[in-house]
């Protein structure tokens, strides 16, 4: 059940710790949570964590149980993974909602209260140099040598306590929708399943569509298109 909070008046998380001096199991609970949740630690999941955070303080709100919160998320970078952990959005639950807009923006709406908020990431705090851009692709292409490897790790731990202890209007774009969240999809809802007569599997209701007059699924379906 997702909760009003007015009385979290907690202040932006760059006035209480000094990352860069803290181990691993020192971060806040919800941080390891979502570090646990995405499988390593990354500058992207430290933006998406911070991003869900500001959203859920801004909302007055908790991790939702069930669809209290609908999140929709415009990219489908390593962010994602912390407001799924924070917000308890999900596409299981059908709570998550991808724009494939390429931007790391992600909106966060309370059905209950009417109110939304978005987040939209405006530039990190230090961007690579160039120096550092070649780095970052020996690494990636695994050209890097084990020296190399360990200078690119210490880049990114310094990149990531960077941005978890930056003040978040240096990160972010913040703006409320007051009546975004009034225009929000229904529900999901749980469909009856029917038989593909192709390849004999259930396949939800709503998904499922006819093909020279038998139930077929759409892996099962051909796609008629002229070109438009």
């Amino acid at each position: 059940m997702v909760e009003n909070a007015p009385g979290d008046s907690s202040p932006d998380i760059a006035a209480n710790h000094r990352f860069e001096k803290l181990s691993p199991h020192e971060y806040p609970a919800d941080l390891q949570k979502a570090i646990a949740f995405h499988g390593h630690f990354c500058p992207g999941l430290a933006i998406g964590y911070r991003a869900a955070r500001t959203a859920l303080q801004h909302l007055g709100v908790t991790r939702a149980e069930d669809e209290e919160l609908v999140a929709i998320v415009e990219s489908d970078g390593c962010g994602i993974d912390a407001v799924q952990a924070l917000a308890g959005c999900t596409i299981g639950k059908g709570n998550l909602i991808f724009r494939d807009y390429g931007k790391q923006a992600y909106t966060l709406a309370c059905r209950r209260t009417n109110q939304a908020v978005r987040i939209a990431v405006t530039g990190e705090s230090d961007p690579l140099r160039p120096e550092q851009e070649q780095l970052k692709t020996a690494v990636w292409q695994g050209q890097a040598t084990p020296a190399e490897e360990q200078e690119w790790h210490q880049i990114q731990q310094a990149r990531i306590a960077r941005l978890l202890s930056a003040p978040e209007e240096k990160l972010f774009k913040i703006e409320s929708l007051p009546d975004f969240a009034r225009n929000l999809p229904e529900k999901a809802q749980i469909f009856p399943s029917v038989i593909c007569a192709y390849c004999g599997e259930k396949v939800m209701e709503a998904r499922a569509r006819l093909r020279n007059g038998k139930i077929a699924c759409l892996a099962c379906t051909t796609e008629y298109h002229r070109g438009w």
